[in-house]
């Protein structure tokens, strides 16, 4: 597990399940020629994206940023379809750290699409029916993502599956615009990817972390116009990250991620070279 020290906290990535999707999907209207020279793909043309949340614990507090793929959670045809070869081993990598699922009091939630979210449930077959896999934990979200979530329309029910919020509607808490979640881990809603979709902003001293989330799932979309295909406003996504990165290159930022199967973090200079990453082991 690879960990980031980030003032008096620590980041640490777990492994929340790894999926293959279209390499044209994932990079929109941007030629393969191009976006094949900065991530590889192999040869049915999919991409390797990692689920893997970060733990940022700060002492007093267990705060996961996503959940992964959950356990039995996807049939035979969506592994297929999505390219899910392994699924997340979260709660594995917990108690390596000495703690439980039920030690996580936050969870950050940036969008509730299926592959971020799948982690937060799990089937109880005593009760039968999906029960928390973080019972103790304050889920975060925009309002407008949570709403969307249990009323999905015709192109979202593809990816807000009921089986991922049943089970957790008394722990979500939701914002508007903004939301403070603790002193130095601040909400953002930008929508673009999702129309609920957030950024997350950390903040030691004058230290900053940036998580840009799925607007820019790899350090291969740094370009502000290289968005997903899967991006329900995609202008919004674009403005979104010509805002966000600019800002965190000028305030010596780490940008971190969920789904980069290379880095988990990079900064990038005002001439948008790599100075600092910090690389998955494999």
């Amino acid at each position: 597990m690879e960990t980031l020290t980030f003032g008096e906290w620590k980041l640490t990535w777990l492994n929340g399940g790894v999926t293959h999707l279209d390499g044209g999907a994932m990079f929109g209207v941007v030629p393969k020629a191009l976006w094949s020279k900065k991530y590889p793909v192999n040869e049915n043309n999919q991409i390797e994206l990692r689920t893997d949340p970060i733990l940022i614990q700060t002492g007093d507090r267990n705060i996961l940023i996503e959940a992964g793929l959950g356990k039995g959670k996807l049939s035979e045809k969506q592994k297929r379809n999505f390219g899910a070869t392994e699924e997340s081993s979260v709660e594995e990598g917990l108690q390596k750290l000495g703690l439980s699922s039920k030690d996580i009091d936050t969870i950050i939630m940036t969008h509730l699409h299926f592959d971020h979210v799948c982690g937060l449930t799990t089937w109880d077959s005593d009760q039968e029916k999906y029960v928390s896999v973080f019972p103790n934990a304050t889920i975060h979200v925009s309002e407008v993502e949570w709403d969307e979530m249990r009323n999905p329309n015709i192109r979202s029910r593809n990816t807000y599956w009921e089986m991922n919020w049943q089970g957790i509607e008394e722990q979500v808490q939701t914002f508007k615009d903004e939301a403070i979640i603790i002193n130095g881990v601040k909400m953002i809603h930008t929508g673009g990817h999702s129309d609920g979709h957030s950024i997350v902003e950390l903040v030691q001293g004058d230290e900053v972390i940036i998580h840009m989330a799925d607007l820019m799932p790899t350090h291969a979309h740094s370009p502000s116009l290289w968005v997903l295909a899967y991006d329900d406003y995609p202008m919004t996504s674009i403005h979104a990250k010509e805002k966000w990165i600019k800002e965190g290159i000028g305030r010596n930022a780490w940008f971190t991620f969920y789904h980069d199967a290379i880095y988990r973090a990079v900064k990038w200079n005002e001439r948008f070279e790599m100075e600092k990453t910090l690389k998955r082991e494999k």
